[in-house]
């Protein structure tokens, strides 16, 4: 069975060791991985995008419109916001 060349009677042992199976699929995880890297990488910045333009919009909204956004004058406490607890026994 030694015809061809490469089939020297060593040669299959030299692969069998090389693709052995703890070895095999390496390069697929270290590919998709990256890949999953490079995929979640361009998600999370259109992400922080998409926020940062709907920050700068109502931004500008609060900024042309100040009567709409004004804060109290006086602050209302705790006590006044809730109703008084009435035990139901």
């Amino acid at each position: 069975m030694s015809g061809g060349p490469g089939e020297s009677p060593g040669s299959w042992e030299r692969w069998r060791h090389f693709l052995s199976p703890p070895a095999a699929g390496v390069h697929r995880q270290v590919l998709l991985a990256s890949l999953g890297f490079f995929i979640g990488y361009q998600l999370v910045k259109r992400a922080e995008y998409v926020h940062a333009k709907v920050d700068r919009e109502l931004f500008e909204y609060i900024r042309h419109h100040p009567v709409d956004f004004q804060s109290p004058t006086e602050k209302k406490r705790i006590g006044q916001l809730l109703e008084d607890f009435q035990p139901i026994r």
